[in-house]
């Protein structure tokens, strides 16, 4: 039997443990109580009048880069609507408030035939615009064979993907087929996604390159810096297991020469901020968790245990280190600092952002470090040389601004797929540009820095 008929089968007869699995994640805070129908496929809202383009983010950070493309495409094209899907309750929080009018948000359905069914027969998107490597086969599948175009958007396909997709060409081939276009972050995503099946591959940029930073609030970050004054400082960020107590003995090897030294850790899972103190407290550490207020002048450490401040957080950080690189692979997406004027340093495990990792160490903007040892002395390179920090920081801007232009080269690539649904008015040009002018497409800004 293929293996996509099997798969079909076993989230067919497992139906109900996936309605199982659903509530006990409910239970848990993982799932958004009042719109739980939306993941089975009952929709939370009636489908737009017209021509109605979908589009999917899986997470916070998928999502967030899609909110710039969903704004132009709405002041582009009048009378198109657009639906944005998510699977968890955080980024459903976060594209709340996000989204423009002519836009609305729904949980993605889990992916069980009867859940994908009723999803795709109520919203019957006449476009879609998938991103990122958030695959799932009866859903894709499914879309795929009503006729209607899909395009992959900001493909990514991860070393470990890539090897499991590999086992497994079929039901990557059978997925792949629906789409008329894949567009891959970089050219290697490109060249995976044509392993995988996909029939017309290209590569145009990361899409997350024209998405502007989180934002801060500008009263929130005076007082910060007030608060910290000319302190030296670095941001160990999006931390995981392993990295907080790292960063807690490099700042301790850093103190007797930086006496006023504040390190800022920010743990990817905010909920191990309580244990994380506790540990941190354990090396002798003095720590001030942000949800405290602001650390004083015996602060060795300010635990970042608040939701929604990275921007925050970057802003207040000449030196970035990346997390999931020093103790466990994979690492995170470095683009955010770079636009917030940061040098940037991370470990052998960036392996998820590998080829955008190598450009920007390329472009002077960065650095890796092997170990420990290696990471204490980079970062008391930069902070005893601060000049050195401020040029690798300008480097990463001007790279990061110079990448912003993949918008427009996007929205024409899609000109195609969205011209005989809604045309532009003629007196409406096909982009603006809109990497020059981050502020206006910024639909999470609360204010200028």
């Amino acid at each position: 039997m293929p293996i996509f008929y099997l798969y079909r089968a076993l989230t067919t007869l497992g139906g109900p443990a996936i309605d199982i699995l659903l509530r006990h994640r409910q239970r848990h805070g993982k799932e958004d109580a009042i719109r739980l129908g939306e993941r089975l496929g009952h929709p939370g809202l009636p489908r737009p009048r017209g021509p109605l383009v979908w589009t999917h983010g899986a997470s916070v950070g998928e999502a967030k880069a899609l909110l710039p493309l969903i704004s132009a495409l709405l002041r582009q094209r009048p009378g198109l609507s657009i639906l944005l899907t998510t699977g968890t309750v955080t980024s459903a929080r976060v594209v709340a408030n996000a989204l423009p009018e002519g836009a609305v948000h729904q949980f993605l359905p889990v992916d069980k035939p009867s859940a994908v069914r009723r999803f795709l027969e109520h919203w019957d998107p006449d476009l879609t615009l998938w991103s990122e490597s958030d695959f799932w086969p009866n859903l894709l599948v499914a879309a795929g064979k009503r006729g209607k175009p899909m395009v992959l958007l900001n493909g990514r396909i991860s070393d470990r993907s890539h090897v499991s997709w590999r086992r497994h060409r079929g039901l990557a081939k059978r997925m792949m087929a629906g789409f008329s276009l894949c567009l891959g972050q970089t050219d290697r995503d490109a060249r995976r996604l044509a392993e995988m099946g996909a029939p017309r591959v290209d590569s145009l940029g990361n899409l997350k390159c024209a998405a502007p930073p989180d934002p801060a609030d500008p009263t929130v970050l005076a007082q910060a810096r007030a608060a910290l004054g000319d302190r030296p400082r670095w941001l160990a960020a999006s931390t995981h297991a392993g990295e907080e107590a790292l960063a807690g003995r490099t700042h301790a090897a850093l103190k007797a020469r930086f006496p006023t030294l504040l390190t800022v850790i920010v743990p990817r899972h905010a909920e191990r901020s309580e244990s994380l103190a506790e540990s941190l407290r354990a090396q002798g550490l003095t720590v001030t968790r942000r949800s405290e207020g602001w650390p004083g002048p015996e602060t060795d450490i300010l635990l970042g245990d608040t939701m929604g401040e990275m921007g925050l957080y970057y802003r207040l950080a000449p030196i970035v280190v990346m997390g999931k690189t020093l103790t466990k692979t994979g690492g995170q997406n470095p683009l955010e600092p770079a636009l917030l004027d940061s040098a940037l340093l991370w470990g052998p495990g960036m392996t998820n952002f590998a080829e955008l990792a190598l450009r920007l160490r390329a472009a002077g903007a960065a650095q890796e470090v092997a170990d420990e040892a290696a990471l204490t002395e980079a970062v008391n390179a930069l902070l005893e040389y601060p000049d050195r920090a401020a040029d690798m920081a300008r480097a990463a801007r001007l790279w990061a601004e110079g990448e912003g232009a993949v918008l427009e080269r996007i929205l024409e690539t899609l000109a195609p797929y969205l011209d005989p649904l809604v045309p532009i008015p003629p007196h409406r040009p096909l982009a603006r540009p809109l990497s020059l002018d981050r502020a206006a497409m910024d639909p999470l800004a609360v204010g200028s820095p």
